[in-house]
């Protein structure tokens, strides 16, 4: 199982990125996949998953209405379009996978919310 995200990079406060996690080595379609983040400092915040084929997605309250997660399951990938952001969400995020039993992280991607 490999998953590496991009999409990261230095944004102002209000505006937007698109994170990308491309996933092998398993069945995509069949397996939630989440998003987390951890900013310096701080413990890991879950922030959204979604299910295998879409049906059902799960976010944090503090990014209701401003992340929306997707999924490409053609493509074996998922998504995370984050709006309206703020300095607090500054933080490594990364996607990860709990296939049979087991949990598989990417690296993370930085991102960066400063003016």
């Amino acid at each position: 199982v490999q998953l590496v995200e991009s999409g990261g990079g230095l944004v102002q406060p209000g505006g937007s990125l698109r994170l990308s996690c491309a996933a092998s080595g398993f069945t995509f379609s069949s397996y939630y996949m989440s998003w987390v983040r951890q900013a310096p400092g701080k413990g890991l915040e879950w922030v959204s998953d979604m299910a295998g084929d879409g049906g059902r997605t799960n976010y944090v309250d503090f990014v209701k209405g401003r992340f929306t997660i997707s999924r490409d399951n053609a493509k074996n990938t998922v998504y995370l379009q984050m709006n309206s952001l703020r300095p607090e969400d500054t933080a490594v995020y990364s996607c990860y996978a709990e296939v049979n039993d087991s949990w598989y992280w990417g690296q993370g991607t930085q991102v960066t919310v400063s003016s």
